[in-house]
């Protein structure tokens, strides 16, 4: 699998220009999603010398990238003439509908090719997702930190509130789960 992996807020919290502390368990799950056989991008907006210290820091923690900031490792980048965004098969980024999940999460997503949808579904994982409290790149870090429920916890909350309504109005149409 091609995977795309922010650098700022995802494998280090977001200092940027400087490089912040490392993620728990980022470079860990990296360099074993590596050892799986994925093929890691680096995908960040950094440049030049900052983009430089970015795979220096990850190269001193063992983790190399198939390519950088494009998903071909042969073909230079040229801002004027190529698309910035990588076709990759899965995206890791903090700025995720939802925030970044822990890294040990994201590994066992990626290797149980499982969806947000299928852990919202599954409710298997409401205890382990606490996105707002794992993503400590947004403004609103301390506010969301307080909160007791994880984002899935209450939005599966809320979808059992609303199915539950449906259900007592008396529609009689059926609903399937669909696949994305």
């Amino acid at each position: 699998m091609l995977i795309a992996v922010d650098f700022d807020g995802t494998i280090v919290e977001h200092k940027y220009p400087a490089i912040g502390k490392e993620m728990p368990f980022a470079t860990e799950i990296l360099r074993k999603l590596i050892e799986d056989g994925h093929q890691l991008i680096l995908w960040t907006s950094r440049e030049g010398e900052l983009l430089d210290a970015a795979v220096e820091f990850c190269r001193q923690r063992g983790v190399t990238f198939f390519a950088i900031n494009n998903e071909n490792p042969e073909s230079n980048f040229d801002r004027g003439k190529v698309a910035r965004k990588a076709v990759a098969d899965v995206y890791i980024d903090d700025r995720n509908l939802g925030g970044l999940p822990r890294w040990p999460l994201i590994y066992e997503m990626i290797s149980k090719n499982l969806t947000f949808g299928d852990m919202i579904a599954s409710g298997e994982y409401a205890d382990e997702v606490d996105t707002d409290a794992s993503s400590s790149s947004h403004h609103h870090h301390r506010k969301r930190k307080a909160r007791r429920k994880g984002w899935f916890a209450r939005l599966r909350e809320r979808t059992r509130e609303a199915r539950a309504k449906y259900n007592h109005s008396g529609s009689s149409v059926t609903h399937h789960r669909r696949h994305w």
